[in-house]
């Protein structure tokens, strides 16, 4: 899949040295409604998890690349493990690339895709209280507030909309 600015592709075992890079920084750790260390090991597991949740459902997160530079930009797409309260997107961006725009258009790309390809009625985002970068996203990309709710351990406002009317 493509936007006018990125490339989105499957992750894959080539993408671990920049995304564990990405997450090695503990203030892009740290914003993720999912609790995720910074060790390599961390970055192992938390990719694994990705391309293992496309194995399962047949969706996950996307790599990000910037077509002008083929760097890799961070994560986004669709989500739904175990225990999520409902289908939703995410998206996690190195910080090098924050303030670009990227993560708007990735989330926006990905909304897209679970209502036209996935059939979601509603798309849901969980973000943690004091992440105004990933609450403000949320709202460019049309999410209202529906809620706070505990997940993982954590109070989150969830986020979400409903399939538009064609």
């Amino acid at each position: 899949m493509e936007t006018e600015r990125l490339i989105m592709r499957p992750l894959t075992g080539s993408d671990f040295d920049a995304y564990a890079a990405m997450l090695a920084d503990p203030d892009v750790a740290g914003g993720l409604a999912e609790s995720v260390g910074t060790s390599p090991a961390d970055a192992w597991r938390s990719l694994a998890t990705f391309i293992g949740h496309r194995e399962i459902r047949g969706y996950s997160h996307w790599a990000l690349v910037e077509k002008s530079s083929g760097s890799f930009v961070g994560r986004a797409g669709p989500w739904q493990p175990h225990g999520f309260p409902g289908l939703g997107v995410g998206w996690c961006l190195a910080r090098d690339h924050w303030g670009k725009g990227y993560a708007t258009e990735a989330a926006g790309a990905a909304l897209n895709y679970c209502f036209t390809e996935l059939g979601a009625e509603q798309v849901i985002s969980v973000i943690l209280p004091g992440n105004t970068r990933s609450i403000s996203v949320a709202e460019r990309i049309g999410h209202r507030h529906l809620r706070d709710l505990d997940y993982g351990g954590r109070r989150v406002h969830l986020y979400g909309s409903d399939r538009r009317p064609s």
